[in-house]
């Protein structure tokens, strides 16, 4: 059976080393799913109680996290991102350092 497309895009999140970070664009079309990068961020929504999807190493394009500045989730996705070497400066993370180029 062929995965959906929210298994596709998780599976590519999973391929995402700690330390880096990918956009949601990116992981789009390597999912074969291109320009649906909104889909991304409903699909890692979407990740059942208990997964090991790493879902904060999943940023915006420009290297904003894309929760409100503040909010727990923001705190939640910075601080985890951190914990692996990933430096984030008012709520951003350099794209040009830290992306994925598998």
């Amino acid at each position: 059976m062929e995965p959906t497309r929210e298994q596709k895009i998780w599976q590519v999140v999973l391929a995402i080393p700690p330390g880096h970070v990918a956009s949601y664009g990116q992981v789009a079309d390597m999912a074969g799913l291109a320009r649906q990068a909104r889909f991304v961020g409903k699909a890692l929504g979407r990740l059942p109680n208990g997964h090991s999807v790493p879902w904060f190493r999943v940023i915006r394009n420009t290297g904003q996290i894309a929760f409100q500045e503040g909010s727990e989730t923001f705190e939640r996705q910075k601080s985890l991102l951190e914990n692996e070497g990933v430096e984030v400066i008012n709520g951003r993370v350099a794209m040009s350092r830290f992306r994925w180029r598998p």
